[in-house]
């Protein structure tokens, strides 16, 4: 099934959180109902409470902070790409760091999993990473090489999911470690951001091929071209209603996706935001990070988030 365009109204309004430099990347709601993110140009952790002045917690500027996840801890964890560690934020800033056993190993996506440890992809060793709460690492490689894999979500079969950006592939991974590889019938469809549907299927984007893909549990692959297939859909969540929506890298644009393949694309108000994580806030909105040092909301009100006692928007 092929999806379609759909065009329906939605408003986006943006708030600087940061300095263009600093490159807000990935985002998630925490424990504590605010927004944090990662900056992965200038090296750093922000936060940003719906009605409030973003904070930010310096870090090493070479780390290289990427993918954000909430901890079953009630913490914050992330990788640190360039650092090569996973780290460990609290709600009150402090940070832990813990070295991984293979060098250069490029940690990127990183998600809770269903036994009360966090799991993570590293994209230069082709291995999927474990971590507990008390930073106990175990490895996992991969049964093929170069496959880069890219970002990691929990699926509803207490398995974790994953994407293999070079490979062209979609990987499970049960709690035993056993790995299945599921290829995809794209090529060079370059798989990266993965979310779980509230249809119980895995869905991920294709940045290379520019569809949006569908993966059930038994592995059967559905895939969904975009209006524009050049522009570089880089991750997605779920939204509401069983919509997903994704982040259109080089369109500029943010869009959904129906269950159905329905897809709907919107325009982002400043050009060149180039549009990277997006998560479901803490206040119903959708929130996506922004390259030029702003988050996004996506809502289908007309109503300014001030009339709703939210930030001001960046000028």
């Amino acid at each position: 099934m092929e999806g379609s365009e759909k065009l329906m109204p939605v408003f986006i309004e943006e708030f600087a959180v940061t300095d263009r430099d600093s490159g807000p990347y990935a985002l998630t709601t925490g424990p504590d109902g605010a927004l944090w993110f990662t900056l992965v140009h200038s090296g750093g952790i922000g936060r940003l409470v719906p009605g409030e002045e973003p904070t930010s917690h310096p870090l090493d500027p070479e780390c290289g902070p990427t993918i954000i996840a909430a901890g079953p801890d009630g913490a914050l964890w992330f990788t640190e790409h360039r650092a090569h560690r996973i780290a460990r934020i609290t709600l009150d800033g402090k940070v832990t760091e813990f070295a991984l056993p293979t060098a250069e190993c490029g940690p990127f996506g990183i998600a809770a999993g269903p036994d009360g440890a966090l799991w993570f992809t590293e994209t230069s060793a082709d291995r999927i990473g474990r971590i507990t709460t008390d930073g106990q690492v175990t490895e996992f490689p991969l049964p093929t090489s170069g496959a880069f894999p890219s970002a990691i979500t929990a699926g509803s079969d207490d398995g974790m999911w994953f994407t293999l950006n070079q490979a062209d592939a979609i990987g499970r991974i049960g709690m035993d470690g056993a790995i299945t590889l599921h290829g995809l019938p794209t090529k060079s469809a370059a798989p990266v951001g993965i979310a779980a549907g509230h249809d119980g299927a895995l869905w991920f984007v294709e940045i290379g091929a520019g569809q949006i893909g569908r993966i059930a549990a038994d592995g059967v692959i559905t895939e969904f071209p975009l209006p524009d297939r050049t522009s570089r859909p880089h991750a997605l969540t779920p939204g509401s209603g069983g919509t997903l929506w994704f982040t259109e890298w080089a369109g500029n644009r943010v869009g959904s996706i129906t269950p159905d393949g329905i897809i709907t694309v919107h325009d982002l108000p400043t050009d060149g935001s180039e549009p990277h994580g997006i998560t479901l806030g803490p206040d119903g909105a959708l929130w996506t990070a922004l390259e030029t040092g702003a988050l996004a909301r996506i809502t289908a009100t007309r109503a300014p988030a001030a009339q709703l006692g939210l930030l001001a928007p960046s000028a």
